[in-house]
């Protein structure tokens, strides 16, 4: 084999006479194929762009910082109705779990007694109206013969008392009227409001006396929940004066709260009363809820309940990356406020969130479709 030595290079020659290419020259192809290849491959996707979907950003709010505490719900109007006249049982109109409307009878007793009562009081208020325009037609005629100087004044003082004792007569048999039309109406146990029948303490056939209970109910228009609030957040309670009722998911805001001024000596809370506001649904005395009271404020970061996925033990939102793609962020959520969760971790500032993740999951399994 001979050498050949051309510029700076080295070339050597095989028996046959041919050229044969070193490491570096070989390298140098390499590298060029490889360079062309990757001019041939699809150029990636520009980064941002708008989203094919509807988003929200996620920004901090001042939110209200809420100690929830247990409770449970109880009727603002409810009692027992007693009776207020003697007489037997008759008729029960309405059961346990009826509901009453206002003004409804409940309960009839036997009213013979009060309904001869009542006559008895008619016929002597028919006299003593009879008796009185008597009087004042006596008294009249006394009086004109008295001006004229016909009859002495000792019959017109006669007359005057006559008269006198007429009209208090008059009035005395209308007040036993009243009280006779009063008797005959305690016959009729009629509801003081609407509301659920919750015990019935007597029985078709049973003699009752005034003061005997006869049925017990509460009302379902006005509620409270009543709660224990713990020594250390009570003043801050008092002093914003804002709570909000939650049964599940669902956030009812209180239309009053009382705070009592004294603590029990036993546990050392102090009992509130939450109102709820009229005719509210779905919630009943004796369900066990949570009461939220305002303590405070802070920043939060909320997104809407719409948003939030549930795939098993997984909760997460749809998040649309600055490298335009949709991806699932598994976040951690606090308190339903309105509609919107709080989120506790998973998520920061400036975040766009899928409004529907149908929608953004629809683009993400499209987008995988088309790199298949």
């Amino acid at each position: 084999m001979s050498r050949v030595v051309a510029g700076d290079g080295v070339r050597r020659r095989d028996v046959s006479g041919r050229p044969r290419v070193g490491a570096a020259a070989a390298l140098a192809g390499t590298l060029l194929l490889a360079a062309c290849g990757r001019d041939a491959a699809p150029a990636p996707a520009p980064a941002g762009g708008a989203p094919p979907f509807a988003v929200v950003e996620v920004k901090p709010e001042t939110m209200p910082i809420e100690r929830r505490l247990d409770g449970t719900i109880e009727a603002v109007n409810q009692g027992t109705v007693s009776a207020q006249t003697s007489g037997r049982v008759v008729a029960i109109e309405f059961d346990v779990n009826d509901f009453v409307p206002a003004g409804a009878v409940i309960l009839r007793l036997r009213s013979t007694e009060q309904r001869a009562g009542l006559t008895q009081a008619q016929a002597a208020l028919t006299e003593a109206t009879a008796r009185d325009a008597e009087a004042q037609a006596r008294y009249r005629r006394i009086a004109e013969m008295h001006e004229r100087k016909v009859v002495p004044r000792a019959m017109l003082d006669e007359a005057t008392a006559n008269r006198d004792a007429a009209v208090a007569r008059l009035q005395a048999a209308r007040a036993a009227l009243s009280r006779a039309r009063e008797g005959l109406d305690y016959t009729e146990v009629r509801a003081p409001y609407a509301g659920i029948v919750t015990q019935r303490h007597v029985q078709v056939g049973e003699t009752v006396s005034p003061g005997a209970p006869l049925v017990s109910g509460l009302s379902l228009q006005y509620l409270r929940v009543a709660v224990d609030i713990p020594q250390r957040v009570v003043e801050q309670v008092r002093r914003i004066g804002q709570a909000a009722v939650y049964v599940g998911e669902r956030r009812v805001p209180a239309a009053k709260l009382t705070i009592f001024p004294v603590a029990t000596p036993q546990s050392n809370t102090f009992r509130a009363r939450v109102d709820l506001p009229e005719n509210a649904t779905d919630l009943y005395p004796g369900m066990f809820v949570k009461v939220g009271f305002v303590v405070g404020e802070a920043q939060r970061l909320m997104v809407p309940a719409g948003a939030v996925v549930r795939r098993s033990e997984v909760t997460g939102v749809y998040v649309w990356t600055p490298a335009g793609r949709a991806v699932l962020r598994q976040v951690r959520l606090g308190h339903l406020i309105d509609g919107r969760y709080e989120v506790a971790a998973g998520l920061a500032a400036g975040d766009r969130v899928a409004l529907d993740p149908l929608e953004a999951m629809a683009h993400l399994a499209g987008a995988t479709d088309r790199r298949s």
